[in-house]
């Protein structure tokens, strides 16, 4: 180098740029602090050797032209060695001896290079964004107008010529009302942004679509609002699908919920997802007490769950997964007991993979007593049929048997004036005429069964009816070693009936009462009032009913008595017809071997 000033030099080492000063012949003269940190000390050696190694000048070197020239050259070059790009600047210079040199100014620009490119691909990548995404880009105005729109949402609006659709007003020509605009100006300047926000929209073509907006605010370096910047996405058809599955899925709600039958839905513990309306009357439980808070195990039984659970899982009731038929009595939680029937079957997720029961509930109780109505009308015609045949055969009988048996009762009685007492004879006299007097009684009773008693009603103290009988029969309990225990009702009330009937219905009791104890016993007799009934319950310590024969006891000619002659069958008989004429009731009880209990229910009246 040949005359530079130390405080020259200083100053260019303080530069952040590389600086070195080349002489005619390639040979570096000076390098700055720079240029040395980043190649090294080269001072004296050729350019081409310090800055890339090379034995002969770089292929981009301006040498030359600049001398031929004398001007200044800029260049961007990227030196492999140091693996940088530089804004390179080369000036001419002449020395005070006349010679000339040349001073190279190198900028490093690598990052602002890759800055550049990143931005280069990063636009180019929004712009390819911009026009092929599928939904809509828009930037618009604050003033209502799209300044930038993308083709998607020129289609999605049915426009061709974007320039008619940057003329539109958004208020009018787009937003389905003007105040939807505003509405939207309102939300997204209060927040800055919005997030699917749906609006509708007016098509070129007039159509509405629903719309989701997701969009920010632009502003300018001072915070001014400038416009509005996002996506639209066209969600008609998801609305319209939506709208469909709505629909069906409100109509299958209406469905359940309208259904009279019970319609619940458990998961796989037990746990209520699903209570219709159905099930609230049903089970006497409302929904909100049910839905998540109750198991099924709580409104059946565990029992009852598992056992329904395992039938489910087994082909033979209705196929895997399914129980075509399950019989179910359970008491509410009120008293009342329901008789239905449960049907269930699983519910699978797509691995098949059991998530869910639902069950069927058919609440059977009204068909079930119109069932046991019919059998009871079937029972009564069938009865009716048999009173029928009775009264034909009772009519055949007192035809012929009255007359000739009056005749036999009347020759005894004057048989018995002609024997004294005190003759042997008399005893087989009185023994004859008593059994001609029961056969003539048993007779009475079948007269009076073929055609009942139409003595004309009146008010009656039940208790005096009783108290009556029992004078009758003292003589006939004591010598049976029978105890009657009364448990008369002070006040009883007063039921509407034949005496005559009910006198009846108490002689057949007390009868097979006896017969039900032919070595004593106790024999209870109570009245209670029950609400509007009466209810007699006559009781023996007797010998019981047979389970099978429990259900037979008031049907005609049913009898568990060996012997005929002491019983055709007809005396409970009699008595259900009397009281069911008095629109009462009548049950019995009864444990074999140790007791007989009937109750006798007759409507009251009035009470005392």
């Amino acid at each position: 180098m040949k005359d530079h000033t130390p405080r020259l030099l200083d100053a260019l080492d303080a530069f952040e740029d590389g600086i070195y000063i080349v002489s005619e012949n390639f040979t570096v003269e000076y390098m700055n602090r720079f240029m040395k940190d980043l190649f090294g000390e080269g001072v004296g050696k050729k350019c081409h050797k310090v800055l890339l190694n090379y034995d002969v000048p770089c292929e981009w070197c301006n040498y030359k032209k600049i001398f031929d020239k004398n001007e200044t050259r800029h260049s961007e070059i990227f030196l492999e060695s140091v693996g940088k790009t530089f804004a390179l600047s080369e000036i001419p210079v002449t020395n005070r001896d006349g010679t000339r040199s040349k001073l190279s100014i190198y900028r490093d620009i690598t990052r602002r290079k890759e800055q550049a490119a990143r931005l280069k691909s990063s636009m180019e990548s929004y712009q390819r964004l911009f026009k092929h995404v599928g939904c809509g880009v828009y930037i618009s105005s604050k003033r209502g107008r799209f300044l930038d729109v993308n083709p998607a949402l020129l289609k999605i609006l049915g426009y061709h010529d974007k320039d008619e659709f940057l003329s539109l007003d958004l208020a009018r020509d787009v937003f389905l009302k003007p105040e939807d605009r505003k509405k939207f100006q309102r939300i997204i300047e209060k927040k800055g942004r919005v997030v699917d926000y749906e609006v509708k929209w007016r098509r070129r073509d007039g159509h509405i679509i629903h719309i989701l907006l997701t969009s920010n605010v632009r502003y300018d370096d001072k915070g001014k609002i400038l416009g509005y910047e996002g996506i639209v996405v066209d969600v008609t058809e998801r609305r319209k699908s939506e709208n469909k599955i709505r629909a069906a899925h409100d109509f299958l709600d209406n469905i359940i919920s309208c259904s009279p039958n019970a319609i619940m839905s458990m998961d796989m513990t037990g746990k209520i997802i699903l209570w219709n309306q159905g099930a609230e009357e049903v089970f006497g439980l409302p929904v909100d007490e049910v839905v998540g808070s109750m198991t099924v195990q709580q409104i059946y039984s565990n029992e009852v769950a598992t056992e329904v659970t395992q039938m489910m899982r087994d082909p033979k009731y209705g196929g895997v997964g399914r129980l075509n038929s399950y019989p179910l009595t359970f008491e509410r939680r009120d008293g009342q007991v329901v008789e239905g029937n449960l049907s269930a079957s699983f519910l699978y997720d797509e691995k098949g993979k059991e998530t869910a029961t639902v069950a069927l509930f058919v609440d059977l109780r009204e068909r079930l007593k119109t069932e046991r109505e019919l059998s009871e009308a079937r029972q009564h015609l069938l009865q009716s049929e048999k009173l029928a045949a009775m009264g034909r055969l009772t009519s055949q009988i007192a035809h012929e048997l009255n007359n000739p048996l009056f005749g036999i009762m009347n020759t005894l009685e004057l048989m018995k004036t002609e024997i004294p007492p005190s003759n042997k004879r008399r005893k087989l006299l009185d023994m004859s005429l008593s059994e001609t007097i029961r056969l003539a009684d048993m007779l009475k009773k079948m007269l009076s069964f073929s055609t009942p008693d139409e003595a004309e009603r009146s008010e009656l103290n039940i208790n005096t009816v009783i108290e009556e009988l029992m004078i009758l029969y003292d003589k006939r309990f004591r010598e049976n070693s029978i105890k009657v225990i009364l448990d008369l009702a002070p006040d009883p009330g007063l039921i509407m009936a034949s005496r005559d009937q009910l006198r009846q219905v108490f002689i057949n009791m007390f009868s097979n009462a006896m017969y039900a104890m032919p070595d004593g016993g106790n024999l209870t007799i109570t009245t209670k009032p029950n609400g509007k009934m009466l209810h007699i319950v006559v009781e023996d310590t007797g010998t019981g009913i047979r389970p099978e024969h429990i259900e037979k006891v008031f049907d005609s000619f049913f009898t568990t008595k060996t012997d005929s002659i002491k019983g055709v069958g007809l005396g409970l008989s009699v008595c259900y017809g009397f009281v069911k004429d008095h629109d009462g009731d009548i049950t019995v009880e009864s444990q074999y071997g140790e007791w007989t209990r009937f109750t006798i229910k007759l409507p009251l009246v009035r009470l005392l």
